[in-house]
């Protein structure tokens, strides 16, 4: 059960800071992951190097208040990999198994709304190395059949790198050279893709023949290995070559079974085979085994190209390529031209007319066509000609053309199209020629100019066609801004005039063309008409949600506006309070014709006003809803997260206090804030301990200050304010706050780091050791840990305590080295002092060392403290002095010992500027723990009061 108190004196000092706190967006990048640097000295934060395949992790750290929100962008590289727009609220990118690709520059954007957006990049460097390619090569001059009798070889070695690779070439085991060998040269060529090595081996000799290695080598950047391809050359080495069991050409039936089988004819190695299809993949069913390709029952979608390819990196690949036709025919249509020379549109006796007959057939080229006139063969004559390929028809099109038309040529004429000898079925096309044929015209059904449906419902759009015959129609868009229909074509053909819509939608609306096709009619100028669509949909409202707060007493005026909507009017507007119909507002002036708002005016708010209205607006289609949330409580407090140094811990009682800060959002629009009523509570705890926080006016961007005390490391505890006003209770804010240590610092004056905290500090492992110190406390430590070593608890003696420690059982072994490496300090003083706790027990203890890193031109690493032995079970303190000259860093080495039996500790590492006491402890003096010596006056405690006043309450 949530305990819940209300303490009305306050008991810890609250502070008010009168200056405004509201400040821009400041961002830096650092990132984390799966990082590694080229440059040991780079310690730059622009340049993030990571391997492919690897975890990428940016951070973007903001200052600002309000806390600013951050997006991730990208440029230099590709931008579909879902990180181009990405808003990532806990400011941190992620990328599992980064490609090549997405290597770049990336940006994070921070704002706030005040003030201008903050935008910090990093070049993101991704490593990669390709297995390399070895091919083999002639001179072109080389006229003769064997390949390998030309004088000159080359070997190309090709590979796709980052950083650039380096290249060794190698005859056998023996690497090679230009100066070592005259008869090789190697070079890298021009204008190839990736890079490339050449070996060129001249005047070839017997000793040539022989296995040639190319190795590659980022020089193992981000642990990257080297790649190698070995390529034996022999006297009967040869590039690849092939013939085909088909002409280049097959036409065949379709439902035939195909088979194409692809033979080499030579090359050495032996090459492998490869069938491919354009376009697209093989069909559905094909078979590709070695150099045989089998379709079966082939059909018309099977014709394309079928492309056979052999390679063995000798020389160019070899390929074939078959054309498989499919015999197929579709679409027979036709066109009646009437005497073009005299312009006509009409047919009329004693001019020219001429048929033509077309089907889209495979191959197009093998398809006859016989013309009939009433049923029997038409017969050639001078007034009556047959041609074919007619320059302005489509290919492969038959004409029939009549010259000076008689009425004896009335009648009804039909075109058969066939392939012969091929069991593909004929297509006709029948035409009929009468005084009673005539060219088409087009309107639109009267009443049907415009058409008006409702969104989502179906629509019928309408042209009426007469003439004989009667041509297909096509409909297309007028609108410039949307040229395709709703199928998602430019152009749609219907047989009876009508085109079909479903489900419309509004951005359908528009004029629409229908128009008659110049096929399977008359081929004369396109007949039109036009047909407006209209699709009326319900209206869209601002706000849709929108909430409303003021003082007591003071007036607010209500708007909902009609954003769009077809029809673009409001038929009605219904205004409700908590679901309660009110009277209607006072009427729109006679004026206004189309109203576009609705207004609700509350003269004056109070408790019993406040609460949720809702606006209804209807334009006979559909409706809307504006809502309101109208009440007189205050906005919630603005948490502010750029407090320096928030967490102040207490090492020997396990307590750490928190500086919490925050201001009152728009206070000043509501009436002014009284109290806040604070809880917190520890994760994983349901009881809560509340106060009240009484307050004096509080001004917009005033920040406003409370400690948090005896909160226990290393918990983390959620806090919740909430502001009173005369109204009551205000809108609540939330938080998460964790015990977190200062990375160290001289320049902090409590910069003791006690490990406490996951970050330790900002220590790092050191890569180039054998081994890792470990965190953990009492809780954590292995219950089958070796006994007779290693500390039993940190320097205070509480079990919650963290410290950290080498662990020297197995499989460690003799002289192994764990280091632990400090941040980067940039030395301000000429001296510092190196103050920790050690604990050194156990009989087979190695050493402990204390090593300084200057970083002024590079890295070096100086010896400043060394300790071996068993010093005894117990916590003891050395202050070593440190006179960098430049940055630098610290580095604490454990050294394992001979045996198991040699876990050793730190604790309490403290960095400060000056000389070290002068009177220095000795290193095998016992410091004194809590408990082990006089009782140490504890701390004064918040809660502990509290506990005992709620423990009270609940008795």
């Amino acid at each position: 059960m949530e305990v819940t108190c209300l303490l009305l004196l306050a008991l810890i000092p609250f502070h008010c800071r009168g200056q405004g706190v509201y400040a821009p967006a400041q961002a830096q990048i650092v990132h984390a992951g799966q990082a590694c640097v080229v440059k040991e000295d780079n310690i730059s934060e622009r340049v993030y190097t990571i391997r492919e395949g690897d975890t990428l992790v940016l951070q973007c750290l903001v200052t600002g208040h309000p806390r600013p929100q951050v997006r991730w962008t990208k440029t230099a590289g590709s931008a579909s990999d879902k990180f181009q727009e990405t808003s990532v609220f806990n400011e941190t990118l992620r990328i599992e198994r980064i490609a090549r690709t997405q290597g770049g520059r990336y940006y994070c954007k921070a704002e706030n709304g005040v003030g201008v957006p903050a935008i910090k990049s990093i070049r993101v460097d991704v490593q990669y190395l390709d297995e390399p390619v070895l091919t083999v090569h002639q001179t072109v001059s080389d006229v003769r059949g064997n390949f390998y009798q030309e004088k000159t070889v080359f070997l190309r070695c090709t590979v796709n790198s980052n950083p650039p690779a380096r290249f060794i070439w190698k005859r056998g085991s023996d690497t090679l050279s230009h100066s070592q060998d005259n008869g090789v040269d190697i070079y890298e060529p021009l204008y190839t893709q990736g890079e490339t090595k050449v070996l060129k081996l001249k005047n070839l000799r017997p000793q040539d023949y022989a296995s040639y290695t190319c190795q590659v080598s980022v020089r193992n950047v981000c642990g990257i290995p080297d790649k190698a391809v070995t390529f034996q050359l022999t006297n009967t080495t040869a590039p690849p070559a092939l013939k085909l069991s088909v002409n280049e050409t097959l036409v065949v039936n379709p439902g035939e079974n195909v088979t194409v089988q692809c033979l080499l004819t030579g090359g050495d190695p032996l090459p492998q085979l490869q069938w491919s299809h354009g376009p697209g993949p093989l069909p559905l069913g094909a078979l590709a085994q070695g150099g045989t390709l089998s379709i079966p029952s082939v059909q018309a979608r099977d014709s394309g190209y079928y492309n056979c390819t052999a390679t063995n990196n000798v020389g160019n690949p070899a390929k074939k390529t078959v054309n498989l036709l499919v015999r197929s025919m579709k679409n027979a249509t036709f066109q009646i031209t009437p005497d073009v020379i005299k312009e006509s549109e009409n047919i009329q006796l004693g001019q020219d007319l001429k048929l033509s007959c077309h089907v889209d057939a495979v191959p197009q080229e093998k398809v006859t066509y016989q013309w009939f006139k009433n049923g029997k063969p038409a017969r050639m004559s001078k007034r009556l000609l047959v041609t074919r390929n007619d320059p302005e028809l489509p290919a492969v099109t038959s004409s029939l053309e009549l010259i000076d038309l008689h009425f004896s040529d009335y009648g009804t004429y039909l075109c058969v199209a066939s392939f012969p000898g091929a069991p593909v079925p004929d297509l006709s096309v029948e035409v009929n020629i009468s005084s009673e044929t005539v060219p088409p015209t087009i309107s639109v059904p009267k009443g049907r100019a415009v058409v008006t449906v409702r969104e989502g419902s179906p629509a019928e759009l309408q042209c009426e066609v007469r003439g004989k015959p009667r041509p297909p129609v096509l409909w297309s868009r007028v609108d410039k801004e949307a040229a395709l229909l709703p199928s998602g074509l430019p152009l749609e053909e219907t047989s009876d005039g009508k085109l079909r819509l479903e489900r419309v939608s509004r951005d359908m609306s528009g004029t629409y063309r229908c128009q008659t096709a110049r096929y399977n009619g008359f081929n004369v100028r396109s007949r039109e008409a036009q047909v407006q669509l209209n699709v009326q949909f319900p209206p869209e409202v601002e706000p849709g949600s929108q909430d409303v707060r003021q003082a007591l007493g003071r007036p607010v005026l209500l708007r909902c506006s009609l954003l769009r909507g077809s029809p673009q009017r409001i038929a009605s507007a219904v205004w409700r309070f908590k679901g309660q119909l009110l009277p209607p507002p006072p009427a729109v002036p006679v004026a206004a014709e189309a109203p576009d708002h609705s207004e609700l005016r509350l003269d004056a708010v109070t408790r019993e006003s406040s609460g949720s209205y809702e606006c209804s607006v209807s334009n006979d289609v559909g409706s809307a809803a504006c809502l309101f949330q109208v009440s007189a409580k205050a906005y919630s407090p603005e948490f502010y997260f750029d407090t320096p140094n928030p967490t102040r811990s207490h090492k020997l009682s396990k307590n750490y206090s928190y500086v919490l800060q925050w201001t009152q959002r728009e206070p000043d629009a509501v009436d002014p804030v009284l109290n806040y009523r604070l809880s917190v509570r520890q994760l994983n705890q349901h009881n809560a301990l509340v106060k009240a926080i009484p307050v004096r006016r509080v001004e917009k961007g005033q920040l406003l200050e409370y400690i948090l005390t005896d909160l226990r490391v290393p918990h983390s505890y959620e806090v919740r304010l909430t502001p009173y006003t005369t109204f009551g209770a205000g809108d609540m804010a939330s938080r998460i706050i964790h015990y977190t240590e200062p990375i160290s610092s001289p320049s902090l004056s409590d910069n003791t780091c006690h490990f406490e905290d996951e970050k330790i500090c900002g220590y790092t492992q050191d890569l180039t050791d054998n081994f890792d110190w470990t965190r953990q406390n009492a809780l954590t430590q292995n219950p089958k840990r070796s006994p007779n070593t290693g500390p039993p608890t940190d320097i205070s003696g509480t079990p919650e305590g963290y410290y950290m420690f080498i662990e020297t059982s197995r499989p460690r072994e003799l002289g192994d080295r764990a280091r632990l490496v400090s941040p980067l300090y940039n030395a301000s003083a000429k001296f510092y002092c190196v103050s920790f706790f050690y604990h050194m027990y156990g009989k087979h203890i190695g050493s402990l060392n204390l090593l300084v890193r200057s970083r002024n031109k590079g890295a070096l690493d100086t010896h400043a403290w060394s300790l071996s032995g068993n010093k005894g079970n117990v916590w003891q303190q050395a202050h070593v002095p440190i006179n960098p000259s430049g940055p630098f860093q610290i580095i604490f080495e454990g050294v394992r010992g001979s045996g198991y039996l040699g876990d050793i500790a730190i604790d309490d590492v403290t960095l400060k500027k000056g000389e070290c006491p002068r009177k220095q402890m000795d290193p095998n003096k016992v410091v004194v723990m809590p408990g082990s010596a006089a009782p140490r006056q504890p701390l004064p405690q918040l809660w502990g009061p509290v506990a005992a006043f709620l423990l009270a309450l609940q008795r």
